[in-house]
């Protein structure tokens, strides 16, 4: 039998959705709370899971405005790694909400996978060490 997989636009409560989006936080409770509770306060921010067999394994945390968006938080389940579901995920998010840029900003860890997944990955001067700005672009057709 395969398994079902979809992308879904779900809350920032969304069973198992919390957990894989502060994978992308600072490991700090209060500020975990606070980057969750930012979801439901402001009406640009959305959440978005790949949904295997009704299971978020990986989550995507945005601010949208227009054709743009930023991404502000993406966990996938340990598990799940390296399987592609972020990144398919980010492309089927793109196609939904008909966006042209998608723009995050990461550190050394994740500025493999940006690249990996067609990102424009420029560094970027920070007081935290090295800091990478990613943009994708897609045609306005939304072809990838």
């Amino acid at each position: 039998m395969t398994a079902h997989a979809a992308p879904q636009r779900v809350t920032a409560d969304t069973p198992g959705v919390p957990d894989l989006l502060a994978l992308a936080m600072y490991p700090d409770p209060d500020r975990v709370r606070a980057g969750l509770q930012g979801y439901a306060l402001h009406p640009d921010r959305q959440v978005w899971a790949w949904m295997v067999d009704g299971t978020a394994v990986s989550a995507a945390g945005l601010s949208v405005s227009g054709t743009r968006a930023e991404l502000l938080h993406l966990g996938t389940r340990p598990d799940a790694r390296g399987q592609g579901t972020a990144r398919s995920l980010l492309l089927a998010v793109m196609r939904e909400l008909h966006l042209t840029v998608l723009t995050a900003e990461t550190d050394d860890g994740a500025a493999g996978f940006y690249r990996r997944c067609g990102f424009e990955v420029t560094p970027t001067p920070s007081r935290w060490g090295a800091r990478y700005r990613c943009a994708l672009t897609l045609p306005e057709d939304g072809s990838t």
